[in-house]
């Protein structure tokens, strides 16, 4: 029988203290299946979904086994994309705090080499990165692996598909031929297999799919022209008027075509894709998050690791020809007890894929007609936020309570008009309810943060 108290786990008292602190009751289905495996060194591989606690699931394993006075690297999280790195980064940290001294960096590309030089010179515990820049580190000799104890590959299908192979092949070499690897997968094709079969020994193998109750997903096919397939988003969005929609597009050119289009219409959308500059998807994904854009129109690939809670709509521009990444994708709304809504475009020539999503799904999806849905009457939905940029950030020393202390104390705002405090190396964004938000922003500018004046704009 599994447990699913943390209590139960026999951790450290400061860990267990400082999870109820986090808000975690009680473990969810991924981590009471592999975390009893994690602790107790298995290699194990678990097929989870984001947003099923899987961070939680090897972040408590492996912060369990550091030695805080070896200031060597023992532990290496390999994410595929830059978002995702910082996702669990922060995390990480979170769940940290029950001990001090535990130093964890985050290395990515997209930022200068100089800061993480710096900070690897001062030793960390534990490395979450990409592949590619900490291959790079590994390379001018600023990344040493000899000590590692700990290997997770998150989201490993993804980094197989943006053809990381190579590179995690060399990052594998530098490391100790005994150490525990931690292998986590949204969906498990056989390329998963042989990458296990590459990097573990004995691997325990769990899976948890079920993510929803029965009925969470209210799933619709709308059958349409792929020259009808913008104005019906347009539709779609001004009839059932969702506070937050993910769109998804099988092509960046789509993406940032969609979006363009939404916001001529009145919405607030965004896109994002690959042909981004790195500040921009940071900027693009914390207005999303923090309930600045009501829309966020992506390709599958720019969408994997986003930390999007309360999804109210996912909306498919087009399908994928993949029917369990159309699982994946409808699988990001109606979590946590909540009413989620599936919408999807289908044309003439999508017969197939249409087969192939219901054989996977085992049942039929209801098809309706564009027609059939009433026209919407008045705007477009506002966003409830506002996002502000300060020039500052994590290596100014600032933290999310600097500022809440900042908005809350002299700035006179209640603790519930300021939303998601992102905090990056050297900016930071938070989210702040549309009304308050001319007062927010004076109050940044007009007042030292941790004893000292930083800029302060409106991006959102």
């Amino acid at each position: 029988m599994t447990t699913t108290t943390f209590s139960a786990l026999h951790l450290k008292p400061p860990m267990v203290k400082n999870l109820a602190s986090l808000g975690y009751a009680g473990m969810t289905p991924i981590q009471a299946h592999s975390l009893p495996l994690i602790l107790a060194g298995k290699d194990v591989i678990a097929k989870a979904k984001t947003g099923s606690g899987k961070t939680a699931a090897f972040g408590i394993g492996l912060l369990t086994r550091l030695v805080v006075a070896s200031p060597v690297v023992q532990a290496l999280v390999l994410c595929p994309t830059r978002e995702l790195a910082d996702q669990v980064g922060k995390e990480l940290r979170r769940l940290a705090r029950f001990t001090n001294n535990i130093k964890i960096l985050t290395l990515c590309g997209g930022v200068p080499f100089g800061p993480q030089l710096g900070s690897l010179e001062h030793g960390a515990h534990v490395v979450v990165g990409t592949p590619g820049r900490l291959l790079d580190h590994l390379r001018r000799g600023s990344l040493d692996l000899s000590g590692l104890q700990t290997l997770v590959l998150d989201e490993a299908d993804r980094m197989l598909d943006m053809g990381f192979q190579d590179d995690i092949s060399a990052l594998l070499a530098a490391t100790p031929a005994r150490k525990q690897t931690l292998l986590f997968s949204a969906t498990y094709p056989p390329e998963i297999a042989a990458l296990s079969a590459m990097l573990q020994h004995e691997p325990v193998e769990v899976s948890v799919d079920e993510l929803h109750a029965n009925g969470a997903i209210e799933q619709l096919f709308y059958e349409v022209t792929p020259e009808e397939r913008t104005e019906a988003v347009v539709r779609i969005l001004g009839h059932y008027r969702p506070e937050s929609t993910l769109v998804f597009c099988n092509t960046k050119a789509e993406c940032q075509e969609l979006a363009d289009a939404l916001v001529t219409r009145g919405f607030a959308a965004l896109a994002i894709h690959g042909d981004l500059e790195q500040r921009e998807r940071d900027q693009v994904l914390v207005c999303f998050a923090g309930k600045c854009t009501s829309v966020l129109v992506a390709t599958d690939l720019a969408a994997r690791g986003l930390d999007i809670k309360e999804l109210a709509a996912v909306i498919n521009f087009e399908l994928s020809p993949d029917p369990e990444v159309h699982t994946h994708r409808i699988g990001r709304t109606g979590r946590a007890g909540e009413q989620g809504l599936a919408l999807s475009l289908v044309t003439p020539h999508d017969r197939r894929r249409v087969a192939a999503i219901e054989t996977a799904l085992c049942d039929s999806i209801p098809r309706t007609e564009l027609a059939a849905l009433p026209m919407a009457s008045g705007r477009a939905l506002t966003p409830p936020m506002v996002m502000l940029c300060i020039d500052g950030g994590r290596k100014n020393k600032l933290r999310p309570g600097d500022i809440l202390g900042a908005l809350t104390g002299e700035g006179g705002l209640a603790g519930s008009e300021v939303g998601k405090i992102d905090v990056f190396d050297f900016h930071t964004y938070v989210a702040i309810s549309r009304a308050s938000a001319d007062q927010a922003l004076a109050c940044l500018r007009g007042n030292k943060v941790k004893g000292r004046f930083f800029k302060a704009r409106r991006i959102g």
